[in-house]
Order: structure tokens, then sequence, then C-alpha cells
């Protein structure tokens, strides 16, 4: 029943997966860059380890980012299948309404 709401979304998914990784990737390494500089150019020990610190955050965070787009992409087709052999596509739109009543 959902299957013409879902493979929309899943398409659109799937097609952006690639640029979203790209662009990720080359703000990630760009922003570390900067921050690297920063890091160089720093003369106080107070400036030196605020850069270090926000280096540091930045690598995690982008690091994080890219491993939950790739996660996403590598896990979105074990999700639907999950969804389609547990009755997801048996189940209709007013029987779903209903449940979320409950």
């Amino acid at each position: 029943m959902f299957d013409t709401v879902v493979q929309p979304i899943i398409t659109l998914i799937n097609s952006l997966m690639g640029p979203l990784l790209g662009i990720v990737g080359a703000l990630g390494s760009l922003y570390c860059v900067v921050l690297g500089v920063k890091y160089a150019k720093a003369e106080e020990p107070q400036e030196r380890e605020k850069a270090k610190g926000s280096l540091k955050g930045a690598v995690i965070g982008f690091v994080l980012i890219f491993v939950l787009l790739l996660g996403l992409k590598l896990l979105t087709p074990q999700m639907v299948n999950w969804v389609e052999t547990n009755g997801g596509g048996n189940i209709t739109i007013t029987e779903a309404v209903d449940n979320t009543k409950k």
C-alpha cells in the first residue's frame, strides 16, 4: 500500500547519497585545513588549546556525519526489506491512522 509513497523517497535518498558524501568529505577536509592553519598560527597557549579543541571537535563531527550517511546508504535496502517482510506492505492507511490513535 505504501509503495507509491516509499519508492520516490528511497529513490531520492539513493540519488543524493553520492553527492552528499562528496560534499561532506570536501567541506570536512577544507574546514579541517582551515582549523589546522589556525592551530599552526596560534602563538599563545590559550589560542593553541582553543584551536586544538576546535580541530578535534570538527574531525569528530565530520567523521560522525560521514559514517551516518554511509550507514544510511548501506542500511536503506535492509530497512525496506524488513518493512516488507514484517507486513508493512499489507496495512492500509486507515489501519495505520487507527493504530496511532490507540
